[in-house]
């Protein structure tokens, strides 16, 4: 008996974009970010430094993503100029398959 990865036919790089942003804009564009839904994991870096990464899971709102937007908010407060990463989720498509036509 063989054992197989069932991992192994997941792609594993995810859609990501890199945004520059300036400090006073950084907040706002986070906001913006987690309204979409598709947003998996936010990094913020400045001149190739990671300085902050968090994850995202679906449903974040409110309370559970104020203490967050307080960190950034302090952070933005700080920087004069950043990237953001934005890793996305793929969105879901349809498969339409057409079956071969029957012969009776």
């Amino acid at each position: 008996m063989t054992q197989t990865d069932p991992n192994a036919n997941i792609d594993q790089k995810q859609p990501y974009e890199e945004l520059q942003v300036m400090g006073e804009q950084l907040l706002s564009k986070v906001k913006e970010l987690l309204h979409e839904g598709n947003v998996r994991r936010i990094i913020i870096k400045q001149e190739g430094r990671t300085i902050m990464e968090f994850p995202l899971t679906i449903g974040v709102v409110g309370v559970v993503a104020a203490p967050v937007l307080v960190a950034i908010g302090a952070v933005s407060a700080l920087i004069a100029q950043c990237s953001i990463e934005v890793v996305r989720s793929e969105p879901l498509t349809a498969q339409v398959t057409e079956e071969p036509p029957t012969t009776i």
